[in-house]
């Protein structure tokens, strides 16, 4: 086996996973605020390592066979398949999800280049989404590569920026660990955090092409975890330094940046992050992109290209106008309501329902 297919079958999943969870997920670091560090430095940590990463592997692995058995590559194939005439309840939680975190890209895009580069707010948001609508007009490929080569850029710079912090201030980060401080519900936070960025796994699907055997679903999902999470454990443990100030910063990442003081650093971060908002907003309007594709399918006939960017165009506008809500209701209360939806509608059925008809495919003779 190539490198180039080791990858494409054991990493890109888990790569592709974290580009679509970074923007929505902990980008900004609201997030992490919101379900980890408001349990306390290592009650948080906990969530993100023992319960995070850990339910996102499980149901990545269930959702990466079962989409593979049944050549599921695109949401409304993998739902009918799943949940039969129930399918359409989880493409209204999933268009819900998109606007939101769509909403979310957007007031960060306009705040990046706002509060870095003095550039007007609109012009961030204007940039996003004309970004996003030339990727998803080039279709998988392009995109496969993008999001695979940015993931590895914002690697790296995550890893800079945890020893920057650690430089800096790194007593600060050690002593708020070492104070062991752990409220309830840490466990119940990494859940609902896992739970809502799960509702994205299906926009992972169209990279699964490239699996042909249950190891390497097995093995990608189980990778996926880990893959996505790293970055944020990085960016988790650089906010501890400034624990517990930090909990009521609208945009934790510029407040960090900020107390740095690194203007050349700041500048690359938010480049970097930037670029993270097109990719998230990519990946989920492709994965609307491939299940229209696949009614023109059935109908033996091909998606018109121009409707792909078109489609791009209504969700960014959409999710531009939710952006006025601002960037803490949006993560507090839209994050939250979706969290429970996607638990009963995707998350439950898929570790049930989905791994019996895995099973039971296995009778008929599918492929391991």
């Amino acid at each position: 086996m190539s490198v180039t297919n080791a990858f494409r079958r054991y990493l890109l999943p888990g790569f592709v996973f974290q580009s679509l969870v970074i923007a929505g997920g902990y980008g900004t670091g609201r997030e992490l605020v919101e379900f980890f560090l408001k349990f306390g430095p290592l009650g948080g940590l906990l969530g993100m390592t023992l319960v995070a990463m850990v339910v996102w592997s499980a149901v990545c692995i269930a959702s990466f066979e079962f989409c593979r058995v049944f050549d599921a590559h695109d949401y409304r194939t993998f739902f009918r398949r799943l949940l039969g005439r129930a399918w359409i309840v989880y493409e209204i939680c999933y268009v819900a999800l998109v606007l939101v975190v769509l909403a979310v890209i957007a007031a960060a895009a306009g705040a990046i280049l706002n509060e870095t580069f003095g550039l007007p707010y609109y012009l961030g948001v204007t940039g996003m989404m004309a970004a996003v609508g030339f990727l998803v007009f080039k279709g998988s490929s392009v995109i496969e590569g993008f999001l695979a080569f940015w993931s590895f850029l914002l690697y790296a710079v995550y890893i800079v920026f945890c020893i920057l912090c650690f430089t800096r201030f790194g007593t600060e980060i050690t002593g708020a660990f070492q104070g062991g401080e752990i409220h309830p519900g840490w466990a119940f936070g990494g859940v609902r955090y896992a739970a809502y960025n799960l509702g994205i796994i299906p926009a992972v699907f169209f990279t699964l092409r490239h699996a042909e055997r249950r190891r390497h679903t097995v093995i990608s999902g189980a990778l996926a975890g880990p893959v996505a999470i790293i970055p944020g454990i990085l960016f988790y443990i650089a906010m501890v330094g400034q624990y517990p100030h930090i909990v009521d910063q609208p945009v934790p990442a510029n407040f960090l940046l900020t107390v740095l003081g690194s203007r050349t650093f700041q500048l690359v971060f938010q480049v970097v992050l930037f670029g993270t908002l097109i990719e998230t907003g990519t990946g989920l309007i492709h994965a609307v992109n491939e299940r229209i594709a696949s009614v023109y399918k059935d109908r033996k006939d091909e998606m018109p290209g121009l409707m792909r960017p078109a489609v791009a165009l209504g969700f960014l506008l959409a999710g531009a106008g939710l952006a006025r809500f601002g960037l803490i209701d949006l993560v507090a209360r839209g994050y939250g309501t979706l969290t429970y939806l996607f638990l009963f509608v995707f998350v439950l059925p898929v570790l049930t329902v989905g791994v019996v008809k895995v099973f039971r495919a296995d009778a008929r003779g599918v492929s391991r």
